[in-house]
């Protein structure tokens, strides 16, 4: 399939085509995913202990040094999400042991984590498969078949409050500490739940035995809920976006879906840095068994990929209003156009 960019321009492959190449990405480099985890993960540990200290000199002083932290701990989470892919390293069980680690600062259990996110890259672009790992969304048919209070409810849900605030706070905060939707996949889920849980508790615990517990809701908590509404925000630009694709089988192809359904959020440098090159996520579905660190070179190498699906940090907040999957015309639209069409 030929898709259109934003200037008219032709992509000159398939995205089965494009799958192809990009194989030759695939290979990891085990010394620079360990200088990645360090210069990750050293930054943001300094920078916690700093400002837990720094209460007591100032709450606005911790708070400013939080904003940064914050910065790392969402690369911290991006390292975790390669691991959860097997792709940072080139052992299995050192990917799996440092996303457990790493799974104990963004409160998010690895084991459990790997699996829901794995539905998502399985079902991407779906209709058929929705709600899996991903941020529930609706046609315009639906919606409109919905009574008052169920359509009330949706709007709430998809409202910018609950999708970056409220909705963050509860799944990084409560709804992880629990297997939700894989309680009957056995024991694994639950041992990676409880052992996270463990491990956050025996942490935290040492965190305010050595500064105290005032400080570590001062800072941890403002830390975490940035940390996890940027995440989260970033995950909706990804695929939430006006020109993004959903099909039913049969017309769903999983190629397609990958490429031209994920958006690349071309982000400033150091923001890219930060977000660990997931804004190339159109490549990244394409083929998730790519380093993130060499995503950014994919784009350099291959300039065709540059502009599909491209989105600005300026436009990516112009998404927010997009609601709703007009199958019809082949967009995502706001609440408003779709009862102006109705």
């Amino acid at each position: 399939m030929t898709q259109l960019l934003k200037d008219n321009a032709v992509v000159p492959r398939s995205a089965r085509d494009w799958a192809s190449v990009l194989k030759s990405y695939q290979h990891t480099c085990n010394s620079r995913a360990f200088l990645e985890v360090i210069i990750t993960l050293i930054p943001f540990l300094v920078l916690s202990a700093i400002a837990l200290f720094a209460v007591n000199a100032g709450y606005w002083f911790a708070i400013l040094l939080a904003l940064p932290a914050s910065g790392f701990l969402v690369r911290v989470f991006m390292i975790q999400h390669d691991c959860g892919h097997q792709t940072l390293f080139s052992q299995s069980w050192l990917n799996n042991w440092v996303g457990r680690m790493l799974g104990v600062l963004t409160l998010t259990p690895y084991d459990y984590w790997q699996r829901n996110h794995a539905l998502h890259h399985a079902g991407s672009g779906n209709l058929d498969y929705r709600g899996v790992g991903d941020i529930d969304t609706l046609t315009v048919d639906e919606f409109l078949a919905l009574s008052k209070f169920k359509q009330f409810m949706y709007r709430a849900y998809r409202h910018p409050i609950t999708l970056f605030f409220v909705g963050p706070a509860f799944v990084f905060l409560f709804q992880h500490r629990l297997p939700m939707r894989m309680m009957k996949h056995g024991w694994t889920p639950w041992l990676s739940t409880m052992c996270t849980n463990l491990a956050i508790v025996i942490v935290s615990a040492i965190a305010i035995w050595i500064t105290s517990f005032s400080a570590f809701l001062l800072v941890v908590l403002p830390t975490t809920l940035l940390a996890a509404s940027t995440g989260v925000f970033l995950f909706f630009v990804q695929h939430q976006f006006e020109e993004t694709m959903w099909d039913q089988p049969p017309h769903w192809d999983r190629h397609e879906a990958a490429l031209f359904g994920s958006s690349h959020y071309d982000l400033p440098p150091v923001l890219r840095w930060l977000t660990g090159n997931i804004g190339v996520h159109h490549v990244h579905h394409l083929n998730s068994r790519i380093p993130f660190f060499k995503l950014a070179n994919i784009l350099k190498e291959n300039p065709e990929l540059v502009n599909i699906n491209r989105i600005t940090l300026r436009e990516s907040f112009s998404m927010i209003k997009l609601a709703l999957w007009d199958k019809e015309n082949r967009k995502l639209v706001s609440f408003a156009h779709a009862l102006n069409q109705a």
